[in-house]
């Protein structure tokens, strides 16, 4: 492994009363997480009354309008659930690339590893429509997993790519290196779509527009558990990478094994970014957001408190962002990654002025 980890500008790492600081924060973000979750099922072209919610959900009871269960627990709740879960899963994987990359503006999206993800699909929808146009279908929960393995597949590789590359690159080249490999996986897609029928062009076309609403329940007993795992060994490399923030040498005379513990980042980065990719689409920015903000909010590089934090985070904005897009809109549909982008493209600018400004100093 060839990644580069260069010297952080400061990396305070919280000691006991920083991390006793941390949990009115921890209470917060998790306040705000119920709230939305409750929020997101009530709120939608139909209005649900805040007790028909409750009912539906911890009770046996039968509200006033029977039809508003259907649409609490057999609508809202699946996108709930994985607004809450992928939102989390791409805070801690936006974080791990972060650190890693020493770069505070490295992100799935940002660093094409979405776009490779994309790929990974699209090649698995091509190989499917020649070989037979009800491939995935036919085979139901082999397709979900296939169709999330060549996600994680594609993810991967470009993320190797970077590691490869990040040695001889620095903060903002390695950002163009990210967008180029990201713009010619887009080219690649666009070839490949001339091998599909029009029937699965849609079907894809619908997909790549990117929602926390188009995953099914099988589908969900697929990602939650995946993306479980994958942020449970990301927190499996909490010390070995507050190790990394001190410098190669120093994390090496600790013991840590420095080669293995950016391989297992890395492809726990690449497993959180392909599973949500394979079921919600490239979502976008989601991931620098959550760990900037995660940042802001506990004053540490220390990733016992920024791992929760960033996950806390994520989970928040997933939620938030879905929010606004099936609130009652008239006139427009908004797109998921419209509503992020609002967010997250001030964030990246800002953060790529920050990083220009302490590079000049």
């Amino acid at each position: 492994m060839t990644l580069a980890v260069r010297a952080p500008h400061a990396t305070p790492l919280a000691g006991p009363g920083v991390r006793a600081c941390s949990w009115p924060v921890f209470l917060a973000l998790a306040t705000a997480i119920a709230l939305l979750f409750i929020a997101e099922l009530a709120l939608g072209s139909v209005a649900i009354p805040l007790k028909a919610v409750l009912q539906s959900l911890f009770s046996g009871a039968t509200p006033e309008n029977p039809a508003w269960r259907d649409i609490v627990l057999g609508f809202r709740m699946p996108r709930a659930l994985n607004a809450l879960v992928s939102g989390a899963a791409l805070g801690v994987a936006g974080l791990m690339l972060q650190t890693l990359f020493r770069n505070p503006l490295a992100d799935p999206f940002v660093l094409g590893i979405v776009h490779g993800a994309r790929l990974g699909s699209a090649v698995l929808v091509t190989i499917a429509g020649v070989a037979g146009n009800a491939l995935l279908l036919k085979f139901g929960l082999v397709g979900d997993v296939g169709m999330a393995a060549a996600s994680i597949a594609g993810s991967t590789l470009v993320l190797m790519l970077l590691a490869k590359l990040s040695r001889h690159t620095g903060l903002v080249t390695l950002l163009i290196v990210g967008l180029m490999l990201g713009y010619l996986a887009v080219g690649l897609i666009s070839v490949l779509m001339h091998f599909i029928d029009e029937t699965q062009a849609r079907a894809f076309k619908v997909w790549d527009d990117a929602s926390f609403a188009g995953a099914t329940r099988q589908q969900l007993e697929i990602l939650i558990p995946g993306l479980l795992v994958g942020m449970a060994g990301c927190a499996l490399l909490i010390k070995p990478m507050n190790g990394l923030l001190l410098g190669e040498r120093y994390a090496q005379s600790m013991g840590v094994r420095v080669a293995v513990v950016k391989r297992s980042a890395l492809l726990g980065a690449a497993w959180l970014c392909g599973l949500v990719s394979a079921f919600c689409g490239p979502v976008a920015f989601l991931g620098l957001v959550a760990a900037q903000v995660a940042r802001a909010l506990t004053h540490t590089a220390d990733h016992r408190v920024l791992l929760p934090a960033a996950g806390l985070t994520g989970a928040a904005l997933g939620l938030a962002a879905d929010l606004v897009v099936h609130l009652p809109w008239s006139r427009h549909v908004l797109h998921l990654n419209a509503v992020i982008g609002l967010v997250g493209a001030p964030v990246a600018l800002y953060m790529l002025y920050r990083t220009r400004a302490l590079q000049s100093e």
